[in-house]
């Protein structure tokens, strides 16, 4: 018999997991001993169907515990140049997690504890961010309230911006200096 395994993503990489596998990532938040839950999970395969989603599947977790945080194996970087006598020494060492894989969830409730749970935002489409900044930008009637409304606008909203207006050279102009070009 086959068992279930799932490739989530934890702390940016992906893993395949196995209930009750341990694992070390890069270093989580959490507290030793307490637990969190990752839905980025990319495919599931229970032995008998294989489940791949675009690029998430929705209504799948993985829980699992953190069991203590260390300091991996030193890792030295040595470099050389021959007969320059130029030698250097440097290191590090990683910051790791250790996990115990809990449970591989298909489908159930999401957890609603904040405190030992790590949640991930929903993306939200780019249409929709731009709508809102554009509604704000129309309802402003002074001078002062329009460039509050440039201050909260991200660095590609105000290039759009500073191309309906004409003005020429915005794609060199830094954030500032495109709040200063529009608000005249």
């Amino acid at each position: 018999m086959t068992t279930m395994y799932a490739i989530v993503e934890i702390a940016g990489q992906q893993f395949k997991v196995v209930k009750d596998q341990k694992i070390f990532v890069h270093r989580l938040q959490g507290k030793e001993g307490s637990n969190v839950s990752f839905e980025k999970v990319y495919l599931l395969d229970d032995g008998k169907k294989v489940t791949v989603g675009a690029p998430a599947i929705t209504g799948a977790s993985v829980q699992a515990r953190v069991l203590g945080h260390i300091k991996g194996d030193k890792v030295i970087v040595f470099k050389k140049k021959r007969r320059k006598g130029y030698r250097v020494k440097n290191g590090h060492r990683q910051a790791l997690s250790e996990l115990l894989v809990e449970k591989i969830v298909v489908s159930g409730p999401k957890p609603t504890s904040k405190s030992n749970v790590e949640k991930v935002a929903p993306v939200k489409p780019a249409a929709q961010k731009k709508a809102p900044a554009k509604v704000a930008v129309k309802k402003a009637t002074s001078k002062k309230a329009t460039t509050d409304d440039y201050s909260k606008m991200t660095a590609k909203d105000l290039k759009s911006k500073a191309k309906e207006k004409g003005i020429v050279g915005y794609n060199t102009l830094k954030k500032s200096e495109l709040i200063s070009a529009l608000s005249k």
